[in-house]
C-alpha cells in the first residue's frame, strides 16, 4: 500500500488545461483513467488527506504508485481520449459497463463478394451492417424467414456455399426461392450485392418504396393475367407488413431516438437503452455497472454514452455502416450529464448533424422512458439473484482470503495452476487468471510439460515446479524488457527512487506524457499476481516455493487448496488453514481451483486425441498440414503414396523436390511379407498356410518436446492425419 504523497507531483508541474491523466501501480498497470477541465484541480483532489476520501477512491490512490497527464485542446479531446484509453487498458478502479446477455444481431456482410444475412454475437466486424440489437435469437430468425421471400440473400455459411459451387447444386432454399443461388451463377455477383443493400434499406427502416414497388408489380401482373405471380406478390407484401408489424410503433412521429435508463444503489446500478428507429423499437440492451469508483448518476450517463458510440469513431472509414445509423437525432437521458455541452459537440461531431441530448419531459417520450427504467430495475432484480457476479460478495471473499492467509492486501489477482496426465503420458498444465473474484479467461495460459530430456516430468511435483519456474521466468523477462515510454523512463541519480524498480525496468514517476506517444501496454505477463495457488497438498506447494525461490520472487503469495478436505496449505506449515464450510472465500478458490482443473483436463484431452491420429508424414521435415492433405489427396491412401517416386510426389501443387525426396526417404519401401515355408517331405497338404502379420508402428505416447506450450505461446493446430486402424495403430 502506497502512500500517495511519495508521488505526488509538484502543483507547479500540472498545467491548468483540460486534458486526461492516468494512475498506475507499481508495475506500470494502468488502474484508472479520467478527464479534468482542469488538470491541476482535479488531480490536487486526490492527494488531500485520506479521510475525505470516498472509500474506493482511498483504495485507488493508495494502490497507484505514479500518476501521469496528457494536455490536449479541448475538452471533447479529452471525451475521446478517455474513451480510448479505458478501452486499451480496462482500468481495475474505472466503471465497468458488463453486458447482462451477450445479445444477439441481424448482420449483413457487405464486406463480401455476396454478402450473407446471420445472427451474429460479439465484437463487430469492419464491412458488416449490424441491425438490432435483438432481445432473442428466435425473433431475428422469424423475421428473417419472412423478408426472404422478397429479398432471398444468401444466409449459408461459407462451406455450404462452396460445396454448392463444386457440386453445381443450390441448396434447399434454392429451390423453394428463399435464396437466388449465387452460388450456381443464378445471380451475379452485382445483383446480389444489390439485393442485399436493398433488404439493408428494408431493415434500416425506409419500408414504404420496397412495398410500394411489390404493390405496382402486383397490380401489373394481374393487369396482364399472371394471377399466379399477382399471387406470389400479394404473398410477398403480407410478408412485408408482418415483418413490419414485429416492432409496434411507440412514438408516432417517426422519431429516431435512443432512450437511456438508470437503477441502482451506491454499489452497482442497471443500465437499458432502448434504439428507436422511424418510431419503432428497432433494439433493446442492458448492462450491469460496478461503481468502483466514486460516481454520481450524471457521471455514469457520460460514461455510458461513451460506451455505447465510443465504437463509432472506429467505423467512419467503414461506409457499410453509417455513423447517422448508430447515433440518433435525440438521446433521451434521465440526468444531463456533467459536461453537456462537450457531450453534444462530440456526438454531433460522430453524426456529422446535430444531436439533442436532454431529459424527456412530457408526452410519449416520457412514457416510454419510464417503460425503459422499469426494465432496468427488472434487470438489476435478476442479476442480484446470481450471487456470483455480486460486487459486494466477491469483495467479502476477497477480504476473507487475505485475513485468512494474513496478506498485506487484498489478492486482486489470483492465479491458479493445475497439472493433468494419464500414467505419466500427455503431461499437461494450465494456469488460469482471476481478477476482482472474475475469471479473466484471455490471460488463460496452457503448458505443455517437458521435463529434464523433453519427456516430461517425473511426478506431479517436477511438473509443477516445471510450471511455476516457466511462467514465473517469463514474467521476470516481460518486466525487464518492458518497452513502454512511461516505463521505461530512466531516471539519474537524483531522481531514482528504487534501485530494484530501475533494474527491473519500470520506475514509477509522475509527469506529463505526450498524447501521441505509444501506448506501451506491457507484456501480459510483466505482472505478477498477488497469490499463486496450486492444486494439491504440501507436496505440489513445497514444489512451487521452491520454484519461486530459485528465481529470487518473494512478493508473491502461495497457498495450496486441497481436494479430499478443502484444506489450504500454505508453504513450510506442518498444519493447514481451515475455512469454513460456509466461508466465500472458500467458495472464491474452489471456483479458481475447479476452472483450472477443467482447463486443464480440456487440453489433456486435445493431446491425447492428437496423439491418436499421429501420421508417419508427421516427422518429415517441410511438410506441413497443407501439404499433407494435397499428398493424401491425390494419393488417395498412404500405400499408393509409399509406392510412389520422388518425380511423382514433385508434381503434387506445392511440393518441391527437396520435400518430394525427404517424403520417399521417411517413408521408405513398404514391407513385403514373408513367403510361406516350403511343406516339409510327408507334411499335409491340405492344410492352408498360415496368416501373415503385417508389421505395424505403434502411436508413441509421450508429447515431443517440440509440442511443448509456455506461456503466452499459443498452442499450433491439430495437424491432420492418416486415420487410425482398429487397433489404434497406422501402417509403417
Amino acid at each position: 500500500m502506497a502512500d500517495p504523497s511519495s508521488y505526488r507531483p509538484a502543483p507547479g508541474e500540472i498545467p491548468t488545461s483540460p486534458g486526461v491523466y492516468r494512475f498506475r501501480d507499481e508495475h506500470g498497470r494502468v488502474i484508472y483513467v479520467g478527464k479534468a477541465k482542469n488538470l491541476r484541480a482535479r488531480l490536487g483532489s486526490y492527494f488531500q488527506d485520506l479521510t475525505n476520501l470516498h472509500y474506493r477512491t482511498q483504495t485507488m490512490v493508495t494502490t497507484a504508485a505514479s500518476v501521469e497527464w496528457t494536455v490536449v485542446g479541448t475538452e471533447v479531446e479529452a471525451l475521446a481520449l478517455e474513451y480510448s484509453w479505458i478501452k486499451e487498458f480496462d482500468p481495475r478502479f474505472n466503471v465497468k459497463y458488463r453486458d447482462d446477455k451477450s445479445y444477439p444481431y441481424l448482420a449483413v456482410t457487405l464486406g463480401e463478394q455476396f454478402p450473407r444475412a446471420q445472427v451474429m454475437r460479439g465484437a463487430k466486424r469492419p464491412g458488416t451492417r449490424y441491425f438490432g440489437p435483438y432481445g432473442h435469437a428466435w425473433a431475428i430468425r422469424e423475421t428473417l424467414d419472412l423478408l426472404l421471400r422478397v429479398f432471398p440473400v444468401r444466409t449459408c455459411s461459407a462451406g455450404v456455399f462452396k460445396r454448392a459451387q463444386q457440386t453445381g447444386r443450390p441448396c434447399l432454399l434454392g429451390y423453394i426461392d428463399k435464396c437466388s443461388a449465387p452460388c450456381v451463377g443464378r445471380i451475379s455477383p452485382e445483383d446480389h450485392h444489390a439485393l442485399a443493400e436493398d433488404f439493408c434499406d428494408f431493415m434500416a427502416g425506409d419500408t414504404a418504396k420496397f412495398i410500394r414497388r411489390v404493390e405496382a408489380k402486383m397490380k401489373e401482373a394481374a393487369a396482364a393475367m399472371e394471377y399466379e405471380q399477382a399471387a406470389r406478390l400479394r404473398d410477398d407484401i403480407l410478408a412485408l407488413e408482418r415483418a413490419m408489424e414485429k416492432n409496434a410503433v411507440v412514438l408516432g412521429d417517426a422519431t429516431d431516438a435512443d432512450i437511456f435508463a438508470l437503477a441502482g444503489d451506491e454499489l452497482e446500478a442497471a443500465v437499458q437503452v432502448f434504439h428507436v428507429r422511424g418510431g419503432r423499437i428497432r433494439g433493446q440492451r442492458g448492462w450491469i455497472v460496478e461503481k468502483v469508483e466514486d460516481v454520481t448518476d450524471a457521471e455514469l450517463v457520460e460514461h455510458l454514452l461513451q460506451q455505447v458510440y465510443g465504437s463509432v469513431d472506429e467505423s467512419l472509414g467503414d461506409s457499410s455502416t453509417p455513423s447517422s445509423s448508430i447515433v440518433p437525432r435525440e438521446v433521451l437521458v434521465p440526468v444531463l450529464p456533467p459536461d453537456t455541452e462537450q457531450v453534444v459537440s462530440w456526438l454531433t461531431g460522430l453524426r456529422g448533424a446535430k444531436v439533442d441530448v436532454r431529459v424527456p419531459q412530457r408526452g410519449d417520450k416520457r412514457e416510454l422512458a419510464a417503460t425503459v427504467h422499469k426494465n432496468a430495475e427488472h434487470a438489476l432484480a435478476l442479476h442480484r439473484t446470481r450471487r456470483a457476479g455480486d460486487l459486494t460478495t466477491r469483495s467479502q471473499a476477497l477480504r476473507e482470503i487475505q485475513e485468512a492467509l494474513g496478506l498485506e492486501t487484498a489478492p486482486l489477482r489470483i492465479e491458479c495452476y493445475d497439472v493433468s496426465t494419464t500414467q505419466g503420458t500427455h503431461q499437461v498444465a494450465s494456469m488460469v487468471v482471476f481478477e476482482d473474484g472474475l475469471a479473466r479467461k484471455s490471460e488463460y495460459r496452457h503448458f505443455a510439460i517437458r521435463g529434464p530430456e523433453g519427456l516430461g516430468a517425473r511426478d506431479d511435483t517436477a511438473a509443477m515446479h516445471e510450471v511455476i519456474t516457466r511462467r514465473f521466468k517469463r514474467y521476470l523477462a516481460d518486466r525487464s524488457q518492458a518497452s513502454d515510454v512511461e516505463m521505461d523512463l530512466g531516471a539519474d541519480d537524483d531522481t531514482a527512487r528504487d534501485a530494484d524498480a530501475q533494474a527491473a525496468g519500470y520506475v514509477p514517476r509522475s509527469g506529463e506524457v505526450g498524447a501521441d506517444a505509444p501506448a506501451g501496454r506491457a507484456a501480459r505477463f510483466a505482472y505478477p499476481p498477488n497469490l499463486v495457488v496450486v492444486d494439491g497438498g504440501p507436496p505440489q506447494v513445497a514444489a512451487a516455493a521452491r520454484a519461486l525461490a530459485e528465481l529470487g520472487i518473494d512478493d508473491v503469495a502461495l497457498c495450496g487448496l486441497a481436494k479430499r478436505l478443502e484444506e489450504v496449505w500454505l508453504p513450510g506449515e506442518d498444519y493447514p488453514v481451515i475455512l469454513q464450510r460456509s466461508s466465500e472465500g472458500l467458495y472464491l478458490l474452489q471456483r479458481v481451483r475447479d476452472e483450472a482443473h477443467r482447463f486443464a483436463i480440456s487440453y489433456h484431452r486435445k493431446k491425447r486425441g492428437k496423439a491418436m491420429t499421429v501420421s508417419v508424414l508427421d516427422d518429415v521435415p517441410g511438410l506441413g498440414p497443407a501439404r499433407k492433405k494435397a499428398l493424401l489427396t491425390h494419393f488417395g491412401s498412404l500405400k499408393r503414396l509409399r509406392a510412389a517416386s520422388a518425380e511423382e510426389i514433385a508434381t503434387v501443387p506445392g511440393m518441391g523436390a527437396a520435400t518430394a525426396a525427404a517424403v520417399v526417404a521417411a517413408l521408405g519401401p513398404d514391407p513385403q511379407p514373408a513367403p510361406p515355408a516350403p511343406a516339409e517331405t510327408g507334411a499335409r497338404t491340405d492344410v492352408p498356410p498360415a496368416t501373415t502379420t503385417t508389421t505395424t508402428t505403434t502411436v508413441s505416447e509421450t508429447a515431443s518436446a517440440s509440442d511443448a506450450v509456455g506461456p503466452g505461446e499459443p498452442s499450433g493446430p491439430d495437424t491432420p492425419g492418416v486415420p487410425p486402424t482398429a487397433s489404434g495403430a497406422v501402417p509403417a
